[in-house]
Order: C-alpha cells, then sequence, then structure tokens
C-alpha cells in the first residue's frame, strides 16, 4: 500500500504541509527531490517548496506504453517536463520503465536521471549485471 509508487505525492494538495517539510531540509544542506504526478499543477507546487529535482511519474506512460493512450501520457511527462524547467528544476523520471518503453525517454529534452534500477537488476538475473548495464545504456544514449 505504498502509495508513493504508485502515484506521485500530492503536493499542490498538501502545498503548506510540503512547504514546511522541505524548508528544514533545505536550510540543513540536504537535496530535496519529490517525486510527483506529471501535471502542471504538481510541478508548479513543488517549484514552490523550494525543492530543486523532481521526479515524474512515468507509471501511467508505462501501463499505456504500446495501446491507444500512449502517446497522451507520454506528452504529459514531456509538457511536466518542460514546465519544471522553465522554472529551475532538475527533472528525473521513473517507475515501471522497462527496456521496451524507455526508449522514448530520449525524446524529453533536459532530462537528467533516469530510475530504472529495478528493471536492470531484475534482467541481471538471467544475463549478469555487466551486459544487463551495457544493454540499457544503448536505450538510454542521448547523444
Amino acid at each position: 500500500q505504498e502509495v508513493t509508487t504508485e502515484g506521485g505525492l500530492d503536493v499542490f494538495g498538501q502545498q503548506e504541509k510540503m512547504n514546511e517539510f522541505v524548508k528544514p531540509l533545505l536550510k540543513a544542506g540536504i537535496e530535496v527531490s519529490l517525486f510527483i504526478d506529471p501535471t502542471e499543477e504538481q510541478v508548479l507546487a513543488s517549484a514552490q517548496t523550494g525543492a530543486k529535482f523532481i521526479e515524474l511519474h512515468t507509471g501511467s506512460y508505462s501501463r499505456a506504453f504500446g495501446g491507444e493512450n500512449e502517446e497522451k501520457e507520454f506528452q504529459k511527462l514531456k509538457k511536466a517536463a518542460e514546465i519544471a524547467q522553465q522554472h529551475g528544476l532538475t527533472v528525473n523520471a521513473g517507475h515501471g520503465l522497462n527496456y521496451v518503453n524507455t526508449y522514448r525517454m530520449r525524446e524529453i529534452q533536459g532530462l537528467h536521471e533516469l530510475n530504472i534500477g529495478h528493471t536492470i537488476i531484475s534482467k541481471a538475473v538471467f544475463t549478469g549485471l555487466e551486459g544487463a548495464v551495457k544493454e540499457m545504456l544503448k536505450i538510454v544514449k542521448f547523444y
């Protein structure tokens, strides 16, 4: 029942609480990243907390991959990343990304990091870690 892995934090709906939670962390020099759904309201609310990083929840895109809603879900990620970068946030993304659907992340300009460790480790059980990492690097290579 871990809510944050099935959807992002509701920063927008809990703006004051999130601001108060993040403030002392930032004051202590701790970098803060907020795991959010790819909506404009969540991105803007995250920027207001003072956090410097967000991680866009890619679960809806991952579930829609190969279906009629894939493009719609992908465009949400792309737009959220653009808005976030316009507001000074560093953008990461992850959840449900795998060796089949990750390649589209290259279309999102300015992504800093993809959180895809689960799928790499799962594949490594069968192929070894070095091979699993090399294969994913080919998929995510931006240049």
